[in-house]
């Protein structure tokens, strides 16, 4: 089961092994963390799920695709870093990602 490392908005440091085939942000609230909201329950229409995808693991991830990338443009917060947890679907291949929870907007 791949282990994602999440920095809270605190900045706490935890790591959370997740199982493939599910959302990172499925993952993120079934673990407890509060801060992941999902409030569209996944279908990429709102940014409650937005976090902040360490840089080397960027070119790792799909494509940010453009529903995805016009949901992101209605954060305060977005960066080239940004992404939302409910578009990263986990595989072996992301063990080790890391994230930071994005700031709320």
């Amino acid at each position: 089961m791949p282990t994602i490392t999440v920095t809270q908005r605190s900045g706490q440091t935890q790591d959370v092994a997740i199982p493939a085939g599910v959302s990172l942000m499925e993952g993120l609230r079934d673990a407890g963390f509060d801060e992941i909201l999902a409030l569209c329950g996944g279908c990429c229409a709102c940014a409650t799920c937005h976090v902040h995808v360490a840089e080397e693991w960027v070119p790792r991830l799909p494509v940010l695709s453009e529903d995805e990338d016009d949901v992101l443009d209605g954060s305060g917060h977005r960066n080239r870093q940004s992404r939302l947890s409910c578009q990263i679907v986990i595989t072996d291949v992301l063990d080790g990602l890391q994230v930071r929870i994005a700031q709320e907007d």
